[in-house]
């Protein structure tokens, strides 16, 4: 993978967009999982642990202690992504209440 700075970049606004581009380009999802379903179900649901988890992961020696540190920020993100994101709706919802 000759430039992997320019995808940490970019999968830090947008981890589909760069796990999608390391699964077409590298074998890396490949060696990171035995099948298909899960790194299709990450993808859909936990972008970001899906990326640091194929990052941090290596053929010979699995995921290391920081590679799980990693891992674990990945899900902090996720999770973040997922509720912070229905506190802005139901925030909107109570704005748009307040005009009317």
């Amino acid at each position: 993978m000759g430039c992997g700075c320019l995808l940490v970049l970019l999968g830090s606004a947008f981890p589909r967009v760069a796990l999608f581009l390391t699964w077409i380009f590298t074998s890396r999802v490949d060696l990171a999982f035995d099948g298909f379903l899960l790194p299709l179900a990450g993808f859909v649901f936990l972008p970001y642990t899906t990326l640091f988890y194929v990052f941090a992961y290596a053929p010979n020696a699995g995921v290391s202690t920081f590679g799980w540190i990693l891992v674990a920020f990945g899900v902090l993100l996720d999770l973040g992504n997922w509720f912070g994101s229905g506190r802005a709706g139901s925030r909107r919802a109570w704005r748009a209440q307040q005009v009317s």
